[in-house]
């Protein structure tokens, strides 16, 4: 059997573009994206904490080090600059490895910089 469990989390990242105009997609700041173990056109899932929306789209690279969180095309309806959100990944996994699997999970400041990467303990 497998299971979807989370692979990654970043937590209360704030919103700092939003372009309808854009073909569709997350920037994320190429730091964030390393932490977390995310990548480009990875599917994420997104949890808007101002509004309680939830919204699923695709991870495209922002600058390393700009902080950027930026929502484009019909995720720019989602959320507005400086609303805080939680971006997530799954992924399927074998009982055993689930397991024992522990997600990365990353707390960031105000301006999206790496504040902590939470240790969990099984």
């Amino acid at each position: 059997m497998q299971r979807v469990m989370l692979r990654a989390k970043l937590h209360r990242v704030t919103v700092t573009e939003a372009d309808l105009e854009y073909e569709g997609s997350c920037g994320i700041d190429e730091d964030l994206l390393d932490a977390s173990d995310m990548r480009q056109f990875e599917r994420i899932e997104l949890y808007n904490i101002n509004n309680g929306e939830r919204f699923s789209t695709y991870i495209i690279k922002a600058a390393r080090g700009s902080g950027a969180i930026s929502l484009n095309g019909a995720a720019a309806r989602k959320a507005h600059v400086g609303d805080l959100l939680i971006i997530c990944t799954y992924g399927p996994m074998s009982e055993p490895d689930a397991k024992t699997f522990v997600p990365k999970i990353i707390l960031v400041d105000d301006k999206n910089k790496i504040k902590e990467i939470k240790k969990i303990t099984l």
